[in-house]
C-alpha cells in the first residue's frame, strides 16, 4: 500500500501501560502518515473521505519487537538443546557462525531468516549477525527489502573465540566495525547499526575502550549479553577481576547506558543487587528471552523485580538457542516462567499476566525504536491484523479474552495483513 493516511476497521487491542490494555470493538484506527492518530469508537467526520480498510471481526493489534535474535544461528534452531550455554556456544553456534564467511551461505540463510520475520508478527527486531562485514551487510539489504524496521550488529570478537571467529587484534575489529558503519551510513531507511560487542568473555579490555571511542562519535546504541548463565558469571569475574559485577564490566568502558548510550542487554538471569542498580541508573534495557533461558538450563529471570525497579523490559526470542522467532511466543513463555519462579523459588514476586506480557512485547521493547507498540496517538503505525476464528470460534468472547487466546494460541498463519511504519507489508 502506498497510501501512508488510511483508516483501518477492526476490533482493536492495544497497551497504554503496564498496567492497562484498551479495547475498541468495531473500531476505526485512523493512520496519518504513517502514525496513529488514535481508535475511535466512532470514525470523526474529517476522515470520511480518506481510505478504509475494512477487517470488520478481525482482531488488530500493534506490531510485536524482538530485542535480542541472533540471525545467523537460524538455521540450526532446536538443536543441542541438552547443553548449558558455554558449551552450546562452542558446538553447536560458533562452527554455524563460522559459515558466514561464505557470502552464497550468508545470502540462503539470510534470505530464509527474513521471510519468516516478514511473515510473523514482528515488526521490530534487534539482530546480532557475525563479524564477517560482507554478510552483515547482506543481512541488512536483505531486512531493508523485508519493509521491517531493524537494528543490526556486526559482532565484535577477539580472543576467547574459535580461530575463524577471533578477530585478528582489537585495532582489526575496531577497525573494520568502522567500515562496516561507513559503508551503511545513508544506505538504509528502515535499518540501522548498532555496535554489538558480543559479550565480556569474548571482547579485549581495548576492543571494549575502542568499541566505546567509536560509541561516543557516533551516538550508536548497543547490544550484547548479562549474566545469563553461573559459568557465564564467574569466567566474566576472573577475567575482570577489577570489576565489582558482570554489568560493571561494560559500565567500566562507558558501554552500559546512560545518557547518549541507549543500551540492551539480554538475559540478566543472575544480576546482583549492584548490577541492578547500575542497570536502573543506566536505564539499561533487559531483553527476556524466557524460551533460550529453559532451553539452556540458565534459569529464570527475576523479571517483576525489574519492573518494579523501574528498568525498562521488553521480550527477545533468542533465536537459536530460542526456537521460534514469534514474540507472542515469547508472552506465553514469560507468563509461564515467571509463575514457575513465584511457586517455586521466590514466592514475594508475583508471576506476570497475560495483560503485562502484552506490554512487555509490544511498547516494552518497542520503546527501544521511540514512540512504537501502541495505538496511542503519536506513535509509529505499526499493526498486525489476525482472523483468530481458527482458535476463537465463539462469538461474542469479550476482547480481553480474544487477546489472551491470541498470545497462547495464534499461529503465523492466522495473520492476515501487516504494517510497518504505516506502510502495508501484506
Amino acid at each position: 500500500m502506498r497510501h501512508s493516511s488510511y483508516v483501518i476497521r477492526a476490533d482493536f487491542c492495544w497497551s497504554k501501560s503496564l498496567e492497562e490494555v484498551a479495547y475498541q470493538e468495531n473500531g476505526w484506527l485512523v493512520c496519518e502518515n504513517g502514525r496513529s492518530a488514535g481508535v475511535f469508537a466512532h470514525l470523526p467526520g474529517q476522515y470520511h473521505s480518506w481510505p478504509i480498510l475494512d477487517y470488520t471481526g478481525q482482531l488488530a493489534v500493534p506490531g510485536l519487537t524482538d530485542l535480542h535474535v541472533h540471525a545467523p544461528q537460524y538455521r540450526f534452531r532446536g538443536t543441542g538443546m541438552d547443553l548449558e550455554l558455554l558449551e552450546w556456544l562452542n558446538t553447536e553456534t560458533f562452527p554455524e557462525e563460522s559459515k558466514y564467511a561464505d557470502p552464497s551461505y550468508a545470502e540462503i540463510a539470510y534470505q530464509q531468516f527474513a521471510e519468516d520475520l516478514r511473515r510473523g508478527p514482528n515488526t521490530r527486531a534487534c539482530i546480532f549477525a557475525t563479524i564477517h562485514t560482507g554478510a552483515t551487510l547482506q543481512l541488512m539489504d536483505i531486512l531493508e527489502e523485508s519493509g521491517l524496521c531493524t537494528m543490526v550488529g556486526r559482532v565484535n570478537m577477539d580472543r576467547n573465540s574459535p580461530p575463524t571467529l577471533c578477530e585478528a587484534s582489537a585495532a582489526v575489529s575496531a577497525a573494520a566495525t568502522r567500515a562496516w558503519i561507513q559503508e551503511a551510513q545513508g544506505q538504509y531507511r528502515r535499518t540501522k547499526p548498532i555496535l554489538t560487542p558480543r559479550f565480556i568473555p569474548s571482547c579485549t579490555d581495548e576492543l571494549m575502550r575502542a568499541l566505546h571511542k567509536i560509541q561516543q562519535e557516533t551516538g550508536l546504541p548497543v547490544q550484547s549479553h548479562l549474566s545469563e548463565n553461573p559459568d557465564e558469571c564467574a569466567w566474566v569475574q576472573e577475567l575482570c577481576p577489577g570489576s565489582t559485577c558482570y554489568g560493571d564490566a561494560y559500565r567500566q568502558f562507558g558501554l552500559f547506558g546512560g545518557p547518549g548510550c541507549p543500551t540492551i542487554m539480554a538475559h540478566c538471569v543472575y544480576s546482583t543487587e549492584e548490577e541492578i542498580a547500575l542497570m536502573r541508573e543506566g536505564q539499561v534495557y533487559v531483553a527476556h528471552c524466557p524460551d533460550s533461558n529453559t532451553n539452556l538450563s540458565s534459569g529464570i529471570a527475576p523479571i517483576r523485580r525489574y519492573l518494579q525497579e523501574g528498568i525498562p523490559v521488553g521480550l527477545g526470542s533468542d533465536v537459536a538457542a530460542g526456537t521460534q522467532t514469534s514474540i507472542f511466543r515469547a508472552m506465553a513463555q514469560a507468563i509461564q516462567v515467571s509463575k514457575l519462579r513465584w511457586r517455586l523459588a521466590d514466592p514475594s514476586l508475583l508471576p506476570l499476566n497475560a495483560r503485562e506480557a502484552f506490554y512487555l512485547g509490544t511498547i516494552g521493547g518497542g520503546s527501544f525504536f521511540g514512540q512504537v507498540g501502541s495505538f496511542e496517538p503519536g506513535y509509529e503505525l505499526d499493526a498486525i491484523v489476525l482472523d483468530d476464528t481458527r482458535y476463537t470460534p465463539i462469538k461474542g468472547m469479550s476482547l480481553d479474552k480474544r487477546l489472551e487466546r491470541t498470545i497462547y494460541l495464534s499461529e503465523d498463519q492466522d495473520i492476515r495483513h501487516k504494517f510497518v511504519q504505516g506502510r502495508m507489508l501484506f
